[in-house]
């Protein structure tokens, strides 16, 4: 009788499971090993120095590349270290860069130093409105940054139209998909060239890693960037890819509760007098909403809402909650809280800031896997001292 056929995503979360033809062990070896020994002076190990390559980084970018649908993947050690990377690899002395204008405030601040040192151009474009994108793109680049849905404002692009125009152009399209994971997208099947993870984020899903990886469509392209990382030494550590290989496995259960307790914040917002709005692409009234049913298989645990009455509200707010820690980073077990315009996107400048629609009074919640009632419950008590400030 035939075997079934696995599904990818059981493929990608069982990798290296079982595999063990040493001990027997069911989860994977952690190699710890900095250097490997070579069997004679004429033969070349298939892992020589970790920071080229090590077996269980190895191990969790295979499964990732699965999860992704991709050619293979880099790990690095960190999100911004992958974007680095990225930038390095993909534009020239003086190339143009197309990229969101709202998007992650570390990335914003990599970009905008490149441009101002001279070594790039780069155009702040808002790519959820395709007539900027093609204006934009009417003219050629080299590399066009997606970021789909956007940090923090959960903004829609439209992934396949974006990488038609950006290739169009001749440029690569690199898409982070940070805040959805591969569970809930796949850009790669889109249309775009390479894929970016802060894997500290959903990947990892426990807040004690930091990583990142880019996961490219083709071989040649990650060939490219395996070179540009082991030349670089932003390669990922091993105990760290093992630690990310562990969390990797539980990403589709995670992600289902993850979106189970959103759902049910999202109730408690929409319904809340002080709320002024709420930025969720599962909403019907999202300006993305029809898009982010087609291109996602959902719509994620992070939203964003304004606060009547600014800053002074969202102080109040966040001053005694117990379920929601004041953080930055997403993506974990743990409920978080943070305040974009004065933590993840400082680095902005005001007319950066105004130009992505970043308030102050402006939340970002990244939604965990605690009870919903304890949830709802809490923010409902800081919703109340929020309206109290305001009166």
């Amino acid at each position: 009788m035939d075997q079934p056929e696995i599904s990818r995503l059981t493929r990608a979360l069982r990798h290296g499971i079982g595999q063990d033809d040493q001990h027997r062990a069911v989860v994977p070896a952690w190699y710890g090993s900095s250097n490997y020994t070579f069997p004679t002076i004429a033969e070349e190990p298939d892992y020589a120095y970790s920071r080229s390559g090590n077996p269980t980084r190895d191990l969790f970018g295979e499964a990732l590349a699965t999860l992704e649908g991709g050619a293979g993947t880099v790990v690095t050690s960190s999100g911004m270290s992958a974007a680095t990377l990225a930038v390095l690899a993909l534009v020239p002395a003086g190339g143009r860069v197309v990229a969101a204008h709202d998007l992650y405030g570390g990335t914003w601040r990599l970009l905008n130093r490149f441009a101002a040192d001279g070594r790039l151009q780069v155009d702040w474009v808002d790519l959820t409105d395709l007539d900027a994108a093609r204006a934009a793109l009417a003219t050629e680049a080299d590399l066009v940054w997606v970021e789909s849905p956007s940090n923090p404002l959960l903004r829609i692009t439209d992934i396949a139209a974006v990488c038609e125009l950006g290739h169009t152009a001749g440029a690569k399209v690199l898409a982070d998909n940070t805040f959805c994971s591969p569970v809930l997208q796949q850009p790669l099947s889109m249309g775009a060239d390479l894929v970016l993870h802060s894997t500290t984020k959903f990947i990892n899903g426990h807040s004690d890693v930091v990583g990142g990886a880019l996961v490219s469509a083709t071989e040649e392209l990650h060939a490219d960037l395996d070179w540009w990382a082991n030349t670089t030494g932003v390669s990922g550590s091993s105990f760290d890819a093992w630690l990310q290989l562990r969390g990797l496995r539980t990403l589709d259960a995670r992600m289902r509760v993850h979106q189970e307790n959103a759902a049910a914040v999202v109730e408690l917002l929409v319904d809340h007098p002080a709320v002024t709005r709420v930025h969720y692409p599962g909403l019907p009234d999202h300006p993305g909403h029809e898009l982010a049913t087609r291109q996602q298989s959902g719509f994620g645990s992070l939203i964003s809402f304004e606060v009547a009455g600014g800053r002074a509200a969202t102080e109040a707010l966040v001053d005694g909650l117990r379920t929601f820690c004041l953080a930055e980073s997403l993506g974990g077990v743990e409920s978080l809280v943070v305040h974009p315009a004065a933590m993840t996107h400082a680095a902005m400048s005001d007319e950066a800031l105004g130009l992505a629609g970043i308030s102050q009074g402006l939340l970002r919640l990244s939604v965990g896997i605690e009870q919903s009632a304890d949830l709802v419950a809490d923010l409902a008590a800081g919703l109340d001292r929020a309206a109290a400030v305001t009166g």
